[in-house]
C-alpha cells in the first residue's frame, strides 16, 4: 500500500498561487532548454539521453529515473552506481501527492559503534576507514528504484537496462569528470581494482575521450533486469560482494544474510509551507529536514527583498549556520533514535532561533534545544563526497527528483561486477560517544542507516501542483547548495538555471568557505564588514545542482556547469 503525503492536508493554510516568470531556460552550456511537457536534468548527457529514449516510449520519471541511474553508474561512478545508495522524491500529478523513497545502505548486524576501531583501540584515519571492507553497506538505491517503480512504473522493468548494457558492451567515450577522478590523489583511485579498471594496456591512464568498455558492467545490468534487486542481494553477485569486503586489510563482515534482509522504504515525504510554496523532502536520515529548517529560518528574514546582494547573503549565510549547528547535533536513522523533527520545524522554534540572526555575525553559534531533543553528544562524523542528482518530469506531470551517491569518490575503491562498492558506513560518527560518555546521535549500529545529507527536493504551489524538482550532490555542501538554489529561484525569483549559477557559500560553524571570486567585490566587502569573510578552500565536493521548473511556456531546466551535464526534452 502506498503512504503518501496529500497536499490536501496543507488545504486550511493560507497560501497565494505561485507565478513563474516566463524566460528561456539554459542547460549547463548555456543552450536554451524550455521544453514542453517532459524533461530530463542530469550530470551527463548519456545518462540523459537514456532517460529520454524511455520518457519517448511512454515511460514514467520513474521508467526514466531507473534508466538514468543505471548509465550514470557506468560513466559517473565516482558518484554514484549499483552498488552505492539514494533517496527519491516523487511527485504525482493525478493525486498530487508526494512520496519520498528512502535506499540508504544499512550496517551489518553484527556491526558495532565501534566498527572502525583499530587494534589499539582508536578510531581508524580516514582513508584507511574508507578502503576498507567494514566502510561497505547493504546497497539500496536498485531497490529503492524497484520498489518505486512497482508503484509509479509503467514500462516492463526488464525494458529500463539496455541503454546502460549497450553503453558498457560497446564502449563510451572516457567522461572528463571520470577521467581527471581516476589519475587523481583520491585513496580509492590508488585501490588495486581501479588501477585495474582505468589503466590502458600501454600502462597510462585513461584520458578523456578513451573508450572506455565495462563487458562485466554489462552483465550485471542484464541480471538486474531479468530478476531485479534480488540479482544483487541474493546469488553470484551477493556472494561476490560478501567476499570483496571480507578482503583484507580491515575486513568487513557484511553476510549474505544481511543482504537478502534490506529492504527500501517508501512514506510520505516531509513537506513544509515556504512562503507561498510548499517545499517537501524525505524524512530523516536525509537532509530534507534540515534544508526545511534553513526554509523556515529564513522565511522570517526579508531575504526576498535582497536578490543577490551582500545582505541578501548575509542572511543566507547566518540561517545557514543555525541549520547546520542543527544537524550536525540531531539528525540520525529515526528508527534507532529519537529525531526531534517536529521540534526542529516548530514556528516558535524557528522564531526564537531566527532572532539570533543578528546586524552582524556572531562569533559563533551552537544547537538549539527544540521540544522532544535528546542530550546527544557533540558529533563527530566526518561525511565525504561521492554524489550525483538529476531531476525528471514525465509527459503526465508526474516529477522525480534523486540524490544518489557512493559516499566517497569510486566508493571504497572495491569492484564487483563491474560497479564500485560503496563507503557508505563512514557516514556514521567515528565515536560512539562524547568525553562526557554522551551518545552521538549518528553512531554505527546494527542494520542502522547512517545519517545522509542528500535532500532531493519538489516544490508545490498552494494547490498542489508542481513548481520545480531540485537537488545537488556536496557532502555536507548538499543542503547550502539546495538552499541556495531554492532561494534563486523561490525568492529572488531566478530561472533554474540562473538560480544553479550562482556562486557557491557554505556557512558552518565559524567557517564561510566560498567560490570567493564569483562574488563581486561589493558582495564581498559588504559581507566582511557585516563579521562574513569568504574562504576558498571547504574541502567538499563542488556542486552538482539539477533542476526542472514550470513555467507558462512549458517547463525549464538547469544543469550546473560545474559538472558534465544538460536538461534536455525528448
Amino acid at each position: 500500500m502506498k503512504r503518501l503525503f496529500p497536499f490536501t492536508a496543507l488545504a486550511a493554510a493560507a497560501f497565494l498561487s505561485a507565478c513563474a516568470t516566463p524566460q528561456p531556460a539554459a542547460s549547463g552550456d548555456g543552450a536554451p532548454t524550455t521544453a514542453g511537457q517532459a524533461m530530463v536534468s542530469a550530470a551527463n548527457p548519456l545518462a540523459v539521453e537514456a532517460g529520454l529514449k524511455v520518457l519517448r516510449a511512454g515511460g514514467t520519471a520513474v521508467d526514466a529515473a531507473v534508466a538514468v541511474q543505471a548509465v550514470l553508474g557506468l560513466v559517473e561512478p565516482q558518484s554514484s552506481g549499483l552498488g552505492g545508495g539514494a533517496f527519491l522524491t516523487y511527485y504525482d500529478a493525478e493525486t498530487k501527492a508526494v512520496s519520498a523513497y528512502n535506499g540508504r545502505e544499512t550496517a551489518p548486524a553484527d556491526a558495532t559503534p565501534e566498527l572502525f576501531y583499530g587494534a589499539d583501540g582508536k578510531p581508524l584515519g580516514r582513508a584507511d576507514a574508507m578502503l576498507s571492507g567494514r566502510s561497505t553497506g547493504v546497497p539500496g538505491a536498485v531497490a529503492m528504484l524497484h520498489l518505486a517503480h512497482a508503484d509509479h512504473g509503467r514500462l516492463p522493468w526488464k525494458d529500463l537496462f539496455g541503454e546502460a548494457e549497450r553503453l558498457a558492451d560497446e564502449g563510451f567515450p572516457a567522461p572528463r569528470r571520470m577521467a581527471a577522478a581516476a589519475s587523481s590523489r583520491a585513496p580509492q583511485a590508488a585501490a588495486p581494482d581501479a588501477v585495474a579498471y582505468f589503466t590502458k594496456p600501454d600502462g597510462a591512464k585513461i584520458q578523456p575521450g578513451d573508450t572506455v568498455r565495462n563487458p562485466a558492467y554489462a552483465g550485471t545490468v542484464r541480471a538486474i533486469a531479468a530478476q531485479g534487486p534480488k540479482a544483487l542481494l541474493d546469488g553470484p553477485i551477493a556472494a561476490a560482494i560478501v567476499a570483496k569486503v571480507r578482503e583484507g586489510p580491515n575486513p568487513g563482515t557484511l553476510s549474505l544474510a544481511d543482504l537478502a534482509a534490506y529492504k527500501a522504504k517508501s512514506g510520505p515525504a516531509l513537506c513544509r509551507p515556504y512562503r507561498v510554496y510548499v517545499v517537501c523532502t524525505p524524512p530523516a536520515p536525509s537532509g530534507g529536514p534540515a534544508v526545511l529548517e534553513g526554509l523556515g529560518l529564513l522565511e522570517r528574514t526579508e531575504i526576498a527583498k535582497h536578490p543577490d546582494t551582500a545582505e541578501g547573503w548575509y542572511l543566507f549565510s547566518q540561517a545557514s549556520r543555525l541549520m547546520y549547528a542543527d544537524r550536525d547535533r540531531y539528525i540520525a536513522d529515526p528508527d534507532f533514535v529519537t529525531v526531534p523533527v517536529e521540534g526542529l520545524l516548530d514556528p516558535a522554534y524557528l522564531d526564537a532561533r531566527a532572532k539570533l540572526i543578528g546586524p552582524t555575525a556572531a562569533a559563533s553559534v551552537t544547537f538549539g534545544q527544540p521540544k522532544g531533543a535528546p542530550a546527544y553528544a557533540q558529533d563527530r562524523t566526518r561525511e565525504v563526497s561521492g554524489t550525483t542528482h538529476f531531476s525528471i518530469v514525465d509527459r503526465w506531470g508526474n516529477a522525480v527528483s534523486m540524490t544518489t551517491t557512493v559516499e566517497s569518490t569510486f566508493g571504497s575503491g572495491r569492484m564487483v561486477g563491474g560497479f564500485f562498492l560503496n563507503n557508505q558506513l563512514t557516514d556514521f560518527s567515528f565515536s560512539p560517544t562524547d568525553r562526557d560518555g554522551a551518545p552521538a546521535a549518528n553512531a554505527v549500529g546494527p542494520g542502522k542507516r547512517p545519517r545522509s545529507s542528500m535532500a532531493p527536493a519538489i516544490v508545490l504551489d498552494r494547490d498542489g501542483r508542481f513548481v520545480a524538482a531540485v537537488g545537488s550532490p556536496g557532502g555536507p555542501s548538499i543542503l547550502a547548495y539546495n538552499l541556495k538554489a531554492l532561494v534563486g529561484v523561490l525568492d529572488w525569483k531566478m530561472p533554474m538555471q540562473q538560480a544553479i549559477d550562482l556562486p557557491n557559500l557554505i556557512a558552518g560553524g565559524s567557517l564561510y568557505a566560498a567560490e570567493v571570486e564569483k562574488f563581486s567585490p561589493e558582495i564581498r566587502a559588504g559581507l566582511q564588514a557585516r563579521g562574513v569573510k569568504l574562504s576558498p578552500g571547504f574541502g567538499a565536493e563542488g556542486s552538482g545542482l539539477h533542476g526542472i521548473e514550470v513555467t507558462p511556456e512549458g517547463l525549464r531546466g538547469g544543469a550546473d556547469p560545474r559538472r558534465e551535464g544538460v536538461a534536455r526534452a525528448p
